[in-house]
């Protein structure tokens, strides 16, 4: 499991946006939570780190792993 604090999500698009950019990324098996309320995603897997925080980076927020 995957734990990151995210920063600059600001409505249920923006919840919606990281879940689809990270659904599909190697190791990713399931997509936990997603929650602008706790700044905070969880992932089930063994994904690789840089590239779900790159693909956060990537929808416009911040990332890092909790």
């Amino acid at each position: 499991m995957l734990k990151l604090n995210v920063t600059g999500m600001t409505c249920g698009h923006c919840e919606k946006a990281v879940e689809d950019a990270l659904a599909n990324l190697p190791g990713v098996e399931r997509v936990v939570k997603v929650s602008r309320d706790d700044q905070e995603v969880v992932l089930e897997g063994n994904p690789d780190s840089a590239q779900v925080i790159e693909a956060i980076s990537e929808e416009g927020y911040e990332a890092r792993v909790a």
